[in-house]
């Protein structure tokens, strides 16, 4: 687990009597098969090998990753997370295999109760205008009246979860050519994700490249204002497909994320026969936002639900600025600075 995660890490895996130690892969199958324990990983950062490897000595693994209510911030700038997944079977973003989140959608039986929880949360979440990063400010672009208006959300190029579940779309200029493919009449707009604006993470296309497929470039747009403003959103895997959804918008997906082949999306792509259990976007929230994720309260540093994270989201309550934060920050400019600078020099 990266350093920078590793007090919030600790909360989240401390089990009532102590937190787990901190170990390289190999000591950590060590010391799991010896005390007869799991392994909880960051699947980024270990070796390709490590599932064969624990599968090999007897060790269960635990993956770990991001919940979907997360910061006010970015975590390529280093902002801990308020909520994390532990996975025991997969992980929500690897459509080739089953996950907890996937078997919870295809099996769970949602009570009454818990579906009823689930309402109110997601118009919670829509009331306080939360999304992954916390509340958003700036101005609405303007849409040309009278087109079919189309977002086309980017991602970084390199993320697992375009790795694994991607469905083969390579990259955010092979999905935005899909896009237009898909919409040849559409006026689309185009909007890079926020760690690749912020120099961050692989995936930038420069302004011509992005027009040529695209009407328009979008960096700063509330952007739940905007998914709710088009007529449709496409995406390749990304977290807005979900969020469009819980605020009732017509998604269009070229990969397969968690949240596809549920009757819930227009899927382009060859959807699991794991999936195909017809579900309403209240029974997806109750999965997702409620059984599947753990919550740390940022202020009390207590374990809370999703309600909880919500409010403290949508009201700033967050941990401060620091000064690794700044860095990181600083670096993110110097690179989006050296990227733009040799696209100047390269015409």
């Amino acid at each position: 687990m990266a350093f920078w995660k590793r007090e919030a890490m600790r909360h989240f895996l401390w089990d009532g009597v102590r937190a787990p130690p901190f170990l390289p892969p190999a000591r950590g199958l060590a010391r799991a098969r010896r005390e007869a324990g799991a392994l909880a990983i960051w699947p980024s950062r270990v070796p390709v090998t490590i599932t064969a490897d624990a599968a090999a000595v007897g060790v269960a693994l635990a993956r770990v990753e991001d919940g979907f209510l997360r910061s006010r911030g970015l975590g390529a700038a280093l902002h801990p997370p308020g909520s994390v997944v532990i996975d025991r079977c997969g992980i929500y973003y690897n459509a080739r295999a089953a996950s907890d989140l996937e078997r919870l959608l295809a099996t769970h039986d949602f009570s009454p109760d818990l579906v009823e929880r689930a309402r109110l949360l997601r118009a919670r979440v829509c009331d306080a205008g939360v999304t992954k990063y916390g509340a958003e400010a700036g101005r609405m672009i303007d849409l040309p009246p009278g087109r079919r208006t189309v977002l086309a959300v980017g991602q970084v190029d390199d993320d697992m979860s375009v790795q694994l579940g991607g469905a083969g779309v390579d990259g955010n200029l092979d999905f935005l050519a899909r896009v237009r493919r898909a919409e040849p009449n559409a006026w689309i707009i185009y909007r890079p994700h926020p760690d690749v604006q912020a120099g961050h993470r692989k995936g930038h296309l420069s302004d011509a490249v992005v027009l040529e497929h695209a009407d328009a470039i979008d960096s700063g747009a509330p952007l739940m204002e905007l998914v709710q403003a088009v007529d449709d959103v496409h995406v390749l895997s990304s977290l807005t497909g979900f969020e469009a959804l819980m605020r009732g918008c017509s998604v269009t997906v070229h990969g397969m994320p968690f949240y596809a082949g549920w009757g819930l999306t227009r899927d382009l792509a060859k959807s699991s026969p794991r999936r195909g259990r017809q579900l309403d976007v209240d029974r997806l929230v109750a999965a997702a936002l409620i059984l599947y994720p753990r919550y740390i309260d940022p202020v009390t540093r207590l374990p809370c639900g999703p309600e909880l994270m919500v409010d403290r989201l949508a009201s700033g309550s967050t941990p401060p600025m620091t000064w690794l934060i700044r860095l990181r920050a600083l670096q993110g400019k110097l690179r989006r600075f050296m990227t733009l600078s040799a696209e100047f020099l390269h015409g």
